[in-house]
């Protein structure tokens, strides 16, 4: 069984999360920990439940999705791992912090350790994400999908009751409503763990969501 841990991160709010399971075996989604108590709550929650971090997972390459990346390989040697695609996004991380908050880091970034695609699958412990692609809020936006425990986790892509946003480099609203559709064909009972806000499942949205049918 899965457990999952959510931290908020940085001053848009955007959520990491931390999954593990019986084998003690876990991995990092969306490192966006910014601020140092956030850094430290994150590397704390890891050593203090006994964990083995084997995956740093970007659902795509925005700055406030990887702020944290330099302290998970400084403590833990993991390097991140994102779609091709958005290979150039994190090339100019440090460029993306200047013009999307004002902030110059005085830190440099690990290199990606891994690029994935469509179809690929990350393991750790007794389970499996399911890589699927859904360009739109950026080119190399993904799913991270696990159909055994029915959990999925959705970057920027789908928010409760609202998308991403397209309107940043490589955005397409056309492409985002394209996944969008594709994602709705997921159960309904599918927990949506979104990269800002609080959880949600397809079902919910399927309802609600004025975006989203099937």
């Amino acid at each position: 069984m899965l457990t999952i841990q959510r931290f908020e991160c940085n001053m848009l709010q955007e959520n990491c999360y931390i999954i593990s399971d019986e084998t003690k075996e876990c991995v990092i989604c969306d490192c966006g920990a910014y601020y140092p108590a956030e850094r430290a709550a994150i590397v704390d929650y890891i050593r203090d439940n006994g964990f083995a971090p084997v995956h740093l997972l970007s659902t795509h390459g925005h700055i406030d999705h990887n702020f944290g990346n330099n302290t998970i390989f400084d403590e833990f040697g993991l390097k991140p791992e994102v779609h091709k695609e958005d290979q150039h996004l994190m090339d100019m991380l440090a460029e993306q912090a200047e013009t999307l908050v004002g902030i110059t880091l005085d830190y440099a970034m690990p290199p990606v350790g891994k690029y994935f695609g469509d179809g690929d699958e990350i393991t750790f412990g007794s389970h499996r994400l399911k890589v699927i692609e859904t360009p739109g809020h950026s080119k190399g936006s993904v799913f991270f999908y696990c159909p055994e425990e029915a959990i999925a986790l959705s970057g920027d892509t789908l928010f409760r009751n609202s998308i991403g946003r397209t309107d940043y480099l490589g955005g397409s609203m056309f492409q985002i409503i394209q996944s969008l559709r594709m994602i709705c064909q997921l159960p309904d009972n599918t927990v949506v763990y979104p990269g800002h806000g609080p959880q949600t499942t397809i079902g919910t949205e399927l309802s609600s969501n004025p975006y989203l049918d099937r």
